[in-house]
């Protein structure tokens, strides 16, 4: 048991190694962000952040749109 754990935490700790770098929307923004005012570039990094985000959880959405439905019926059957 101890070895699988040991094995996952290297596994965890080598993935944020190799996918820790940003994503190159960030990147530009963060470069560009130097020239601007501090308000406009926080406002800009922040919307490309919640707009990488947004999408998986739409599509999450909508390939588990039922399973969700009947949570929420059988939530509202309950109370």
């Amino acid at each position: 048991m101890k070895k699988r754990l040991f094995l996952l935490a290297i596994a965890l700790i080598a993935v944020d190694f190799a996918f820790g770098q940003g994503c190159s929307q960030c990147k530009l923004l963060a470069q560009q962000g130097s020239e601007l005012n501090e308000n406009s570039f926080g406002s800009s990094i922040n919307t490309g952040i919640l707009f990488l985000i947004a999408i998986p959880y739409l599509i999450l959405m909508f390939f588990f749109r039922k399973q969700i439905a009947r949570l929420f019926k059988s939530k509202k059957a309950k109370a």
